[in-house]
């Protein structure tokens, strides 16, 4: 039992300063640790309440303009995608969600490395953004991973750093406020939960503040290069160890 609050907390730790100083990817760096030792809707719960804390905390240290234009196609689209993930989340074992989310990790994190020296889509109709905002629905209803996709699509669209970071940012907050609601009603959190979201919330709080004040202060790129590296080893760790369950 200790050594798995030790795994919570030091998932914790990790992910909030990497969102703190990136503006996104709570879910992805917890679950590398997480998804080895808990079941899948505790992982999950952690991660939308653990992501959370850490937008309300970016919300006043790290302040972008609202662009209501630019963010609505991604809102819309990601409302239309929570109850999704939602309704797909009990249905998950252990070992299907650990291959699915390895897969998903060997994809997205090289292309991701690499994102930068592709053509950028620079002209592109809105409703790629609100299908890009659903894909974070449904991943925010599945683990709380609502800003994996528009991430990677803002990188593809070519938006500045300060463009993409308001975006992903507010829409992270409005998407896990209503992941939270969705998984409280739908009971998906439960009492037992609350020892390890004690846990999490506080550690987030501390760690994602300082990685806002190095927002300014460090390469973003090279850090996000050696978080993107590292997740792509857990996501090969990860599917080395599930592939035989899953299979059987």
């Amino acid at each position: 039992m200790d050594s798995i609050f030790f795994i919570i907390a030091f998932g914790a730790l990790v992910a909030g300063f990497s969102q703190g100083l990136s503006g996104f990817g709570f879910g992805l760096v917890a679950m590398s640790f997480w998804a080895w030792v808990l079941e899948p809707q505790l992982a999950a719960a952690l991660t939308v309440v653990g992501g959370l804390t850490g937008q309300i905390v970016a919300a006043f240290t790290v302040r972008r303009g609202f662009d209501l234009k630019l963010i609505l196609p991604f809102i819309i689209g990601g409302l239309v995608g929570i109850p999704i993930g939602v309704y797909l989340l009990p249905m998950l074992d252990i070992y299907k969600f650990k291959t699915i989310l390895g897969v998903f990790l060997i994809l997205w994190c090289p292309f991701m490395l690499f994102a930068n020296r592709l053509p950028k889509l620079t002209n592109t109709h809105r409703f790629f953004d609100a299908l890009a905002g659903m894909g974070g629905g449904v991943m925010g209803g599945l683990g709380g991973f609502t800003g994996t996709l528009p991430t990677l699509w803002c990188t593809i669209r070519g938006f500045d750093r300060d463009t993409q970071r308001s975006i992903i940012q507010n829409f992270n907050f409005a998407m896990l406020i209503v992941v939270l609601i969705s998984y409280i009603s739908n009971s998906l959190i439960t009492r037992n939960m609350l020892p390890y979201i004690y846990i999490v919330s506080p550690i987030v709080v501390f760690t994602s503040y300082f990685g806002t004040k190095m927002y300014h202060g460090i390469s973003q790129q090279r850090f996000k290069q050696i978080i993107l590296t590292l997740l792509t080893f857990s996501g090969i760790s990860m599917l080395v160890t599930s592939l035989p369950h899953f299979f059987q």
